[in-house]
């Protein structure tokens, strides 16, 4: 072990700790991909969060376009490699999913994972757990979803869902999370 790098990252990490502190001093929750993941989806999109972070299924509500009304379970995965984490419970409406760069679901080694979001996804839930359930997917954590559904639920940046369209003002708030 090298005293060094030891030294490095201690230091690494009270600077991240600063800046983790001051955005959940924002968004009045710890600083974790999903709670920052909900809150910059309710400011884009007009969702209403569960006042307990903890709700089942269902993080919020949209407040107003086509969707109001409709429940949402927001993620935001810092990359995209095919998974979502589903659930049966039949209260929820609609996954929108926030990601970083597409990637194969492969080895971390090396790697990184940037705070950033290059894409969006909606999902009709119902649908897409019947999907799910016709190819026999195992329906949970890392539930494995199609190229083609995800292709076919982008509405950031390419338009391909007809359920909900990203106006003007809400593609330039999304750019700003833009890994470049």
């Amino acid at each position: 072990m090298r005293d060094a790098d030891v030294k490095q990252i201690a230091a690494l990490l009270r600077e991240r700790n600063g800046v983790d502190e001051k955005i959940a001093a924002t968004i009045q929750r710890p600083m974790t991909a999903g709670h920052l993941g909900e809150w910059i989806a309710a400011q884009v999109f007009g969702i209403g969060l569960e006042t307990s972070a903890v709700a089942a299924a269902v993080d919020g509500q949209f407040t107003s376009g086509p969707l109001r009304g409709r429940t949402v379970n927001v993620k935001w995965y810092l990359k995209r490699e095919g998974l979502l984490d589903v659930t049966e419970r039949t209260v929820l409406d609609y996954y929108l999913v926030l990601t970083g760069p597409a990637s194969p679901a492969a080895s971390s080694r090396g790697g990184t994972r940037p705070w950033c979001i290059e894409s969006v996804y909606l999902f009709d839930s119902k649908q897409l757990l019947a999907e799910l359930r016709a190819r026999g997917v195992k329906i949970g954590a890392a539930s494995s979803v199609r190229a083609a559904q995800w292709a076919a639920a982008e509405i950031y940046p390419s338009a391909n869902s007809p359920v909900l369209s990203v106006t003007p003002e809400q593609a330039d708030l999304l750019r700003l999370f833009a890994l470049r």
